[in-house]
């Protein structure tokens, strides 16, 4: 599959990059996806809920009631989970909601969803290019250029760049990547995925 190159300013350069039909081609696979997109979920919980239960509530004691003959239900002190303000039963405990996957499901997962947006023609390709200081004024320039910047957008760049960053950090519907940590829910969350061309060397590697 094969991409025309465009500049900053959304002019069609002559250039084109070739898609790794290996990487962009294949048939996605639902479930490997479900997967990966339910590993990221989970592992963003932070897992700190808590409630108190009975032995952890603070409280007399005492036994309130007879045990048998007063016509309720059996409850010896205050902190019982029969009364209100007293403990809950088996409540919730801090703990770690993420598991794991094998690399090659989330590698295929990866794959499923970067061809997916090859089927969906959501795919851009943009030359290499940087900022002299971070200005999201440019960056808005560049997304307007490109007629996507009423569309939810991830751009994905070869290696770091803080001013490409910094410059797209306050556009709500914008975010920006490396092509090596690239994610499957990533790439799934946007509506375009913009490559820059030195990106999808790496990318077709994988």
């Amino acid at each position: 599959m094969e991409l025309s190159v465009y500049n900053i300013k959304g002019e069609d350069t002559g250039k084109k990059v070739t898609l790794n039909d290996a990487v962009f081609g294949i048939e996605p696979n639902e479930h490997a996806v479900y997967l990966a997109v339910k590993q990221y979920m989970a592992n963003r919980r932070q897992g700190t809920h808590k409630a108190k239960e009975r032995s952890e509530v603070s409280g007399s004691t005492r036994k309130l009631i007879r045990q048998k003959g007063g016509g309720g239900a059996r409850r010896g002190d205050i902190n019982s989970p029969l009364l209100v303000g007293g403990g809950r039963v088996f409540g919730p405990r801090p703990r770690d909601y993420g598991f794991k996957l094998n690399k090659k499901l989330k590698v295929l997962a990866r794959k499923s969803a970067l061809s997916s947006k090859a089927q969906e023609n959501a795919i851009l390709v943009v030359e290499d290019f940087a900022f002299d200081a971070p200005k999201t004024k440019d960056f808005i320039s560049v997304t307007q250029n490109l007629k996507v910047a009423d569309k939810k957008i991830l751009l994905v760049l070869e290696s770091e760049n803080k001013n490409v960053y910094l410059s797209a950090r306050n556009v709500p519907t914008a975010k920006v990547a490396i092509a090596s940590e690239l994610n499957t829910y990533g790439v799934l969350d946007c509506a375009s995925l913009i490559l820059t061309e030195s990106s999808v060397a790496v990318i077709n590697n994988f």
